[in-house]
């Protein structure tokens, strides 16, 4: 019975590619930031896995895109990706309050699955602020009537 709770805690600190995977995949990760998985019903396409959005979120804060995960990851050791996502703010829609919830192994985890997906690609379109029009395409996330 002592060892149980050193082998559940072992599953916790498992780092590897296929953990990564299941973060991204639990975390909602491919959601914004692979091009077209949710309209192939979450069937991820790795050779744009991760890649960014050129489909942006209006909204009062300007319009923001899905960053590329892979350009960022490339750019950051482990050390550097886990110590990014632990300090990480970011315009909406991303959760970037939900980051702190990861555990250190899933971070680490998560950059060794999008280092492993390969070519990192273009980076995503830029931040358009407030009142300016993008020219990329946008979908609109602010109700036309805002609650009192």
């Amino acid at each position: 019975a002592s060892l149980l709770p050193s082998a559940v805690f072992g599953q916790d600190a498992e780092v590897s590619v296929a953990a990564g995977e299941r973060i991204a995949r639990i975390g909602g990760c491919h959601d914004c930031h692979t091009a077209g998985y949710n309209e192939a019903g979450g069937q991820i396409d790795t050779a744009r896995a991760l890649m960014g959005n050129p489909v942006g979120f209006n909204g009062p804060w300007g319009t923001t895109f899905a960053a590329n995960l892979r350009r960022i990851a490339a750019d950051h050791s482990e050390d550097e990706w886990v110590a990014y996502l632990s300090e990480l703010k970011a315009r909406p829609p991303m959760p970037w309050f939900n980051l702190p919830y990861f555990r250190e192994a899933e971070m680490r985890s998560l950059h060794q699955y999008i280092v492993s997906l390969g070519e990192v690609g273009d980076p995503a379109p830029p931040y358009v602020p407030p009142g300016q029009t993008p020219t990329m395409p946008y979908v609109v996330m602010a109700p036309p009537v805002m609650p009192r």
